[in-house]
């Protein structure tokens, strides 16, 4: 190589060195150091195969054990022990009987996708150019659930993929991950017209698909992005403003609320909260991998 494609190589990658740090900043992060316990080791781990391209497999210090090496990542995996009291306490983890815990569940993410088809169960199908299904680890320890696609995951049928998409992706890395770590999707499939809401009806057709792969992928957290995702994940009828940064439960999944990263592009200043808020989802994540 000439000295002039390395003088070229190496400023190429002070740029984007800079541009990180320069986000890291907007975020305020004053200082960080990556999390021993989330970042992925130079191992291979035996996994599932996806039918699409761009659904990748993680390390397996991410994904969640097998206790059977004859198990694949098609099925579903022994639920881990319980972590500790004191973590339980920290976290403000409760209790759960087994009706409010995830049913079990032996589908494959294709069996569900064969379901939903070329949908046709609510109006937002006419103005749709693709069906966008959930993307990522399947077995991943974190998922992100959005709203519904905008005009780029339409096109492309890859959710978070347009400008929203690309800080989403700053934001997976700035706890330490990278986008194939973790599982993303969004309560609807379909893009509304003018990127508007999904009505509740549109949600109601919807939702039970994305129940069907959270039951299948079974994270230990899910980061719901926005008022839209945190409001039909969980039922509640508080603001994103009131609850963002205190986690909640799903069938005894942790559920983090934040804002949704358009939201982001649109008032820059909530960046540090959501650092904040994805701080205490890395804090938690390395709880359980210490208690085991």
């Amino acid at each position: 190589m000439s000295r002039d494609s390395v003088t070229a190589e190496l400023k190429l990658i002070a740029e984007e060195t800079r541009r990180h740090l320069l986000y890291l900043q907007e975020l305020g992060i004053d200082s960080f150091e990556p999390s021993v316990a989330l970042q992925p080791p130079p191992t291979n781990r035996v996994g599932e195969q996806s039918s699409s391209a761009h659904l990748q497999q993680a390390p397996a210090r991410i994904a969640k054990p097998v206790t059977n090496p004859a198990v694949t990542a098609s099925r579903i995996a022994p639920a881990k022990a319980p972590a500790t009291a004191a973590s339980d306490n920290l976290f403000g983890d409760t209790f759960q009987s087994p009706k409010d815990q995830l049913p079990e569940s032996t589908e494959t993410f294709e069996q569900i996708w064969k379901d939903v088809g070329d949908c046709r169960r609510c109006s937002l199908c006419s103005g749709r150019t693709n069906v966008v299904h959930t993307e990522g680890n399947r077995r991943a320890r974190l998922m992100f659930v959005g709203e519904a696609p905008g005009a780029d995951e339409d096109e492309q049928a890859r959710p978070f993929v347009g400008r929203a998409g690309q800080l989403l992706t700053k934001i997976i890395e700035a706890i330490g991950l990278k986008r194939e770590d973790v599982l993303i999707g969004n309560i609807n499939r379909c893009r509304p017209p003018a990127n508007r809401p999904p009505t509740p009806d549109e949600v109601m057709m919807c939702k039970p698909f994305l129940l069907r792969e959270i039951a299948t992928a079974r994270p230990e957290v899910i980061v719901v992005l926005g008022n839209t995702a945190m409001k039909n994940l969980l039922e509640i009828k508080d603001g994103i403003t009131r609850v963002r940064g205190i986690f909640q439960n799903y069938k005894g999944v942790k559920v983090m609320p934040t804002y949704h990263p358009a939201y982001l592009l649109r008032d820059p200043s909530k960046k540090r909260e959501t650092w904040e808020d994805l701080k205490k989802v890395r804090d938690y994540l390395d709880s359980r991998s210490e208690n085991g």
